[in-house]
């Protein structure tokens, strides 16, 4: 009897190590990312819910630009419930603290408040396809997660493909949403 009570309690605490070790492990990033192919517009697939985004029902688009001094510039844009549209312009720059092209900070708080660090927010590229088509971006907290794509939608395959790269990250993907796109 007593060695079942130590099987059960050692199933137990190795699941919790699991857990914890996942969500202590950092965040992995694509090698030899390219800013300069990253630009232009991109589609959201799905995502983990997010206050920022709360009101936004469909049609979620973002397009990167590169500014004159190196940073890029990102406009946001999405169809609320009463079909009309709403815009959040910000800017990214690449994380200082790692030097990483794919690890990049993004604001959409006022310019003056940029000396700020708690107005920039995580935002890593952690995987993407070799022609730039389809990426995978996430905070290193796991609280935020994007799916994108060139094209409103995307194949089955690789949506699971990226759904299964971010539960290896550590992500919780059963909170995940998917964006029903409306055709022009």
């Amino acid at each position: 009897m007593q060695l079942k009570h130590g099987i059960w309690l050692f199933s137990i605490l190795a699941c919790a190590y699991a857990v914890s070790a996942c969500a202590e492990r950092p965040l992995e990033t694509v090698e030899a990312f390219s800013i300069e192919k990253y630009l232009g517009g991109w589609h959201q697939i799905a995502l983990l819910p997010n206050r920022f985004q709360k009101e936004c029902v469909g049609e979620t688009t973002a397009n990167y630009s590169l500014l004159s001094d190196g940073k890029l510039r990102v406009l946001n844009r999405c169809r609320i419930a009463n079909g009309e549209y709403i815009e959040a312009t910000g800017e990214g720059r690449i994380n200082r603290r790692y030097g990483d092209p794919a690890r990049l900070q993004v604001r959409f708080a006022p310019a003056w408040l940029s000396w700020l660090g708690l107005v920039w927010g995580d935002y890593w590229v952690m995987s993407i396809d070799e022609d730039y088509s389809s990426v995978l971006v996430g905070t290193p907290s796991r609280e935020y997660l994007w799916i994108l794509a060139r094209e409103p939608a995307l194949s089955e395959t690789r949506y699971q493909e990226l759904i299964e790269r971010a539960k290896l990250a550590g992500f919780t993907t059963d909170r995940l949403q998917r964006e029903v796109s409306t055709p022009d």
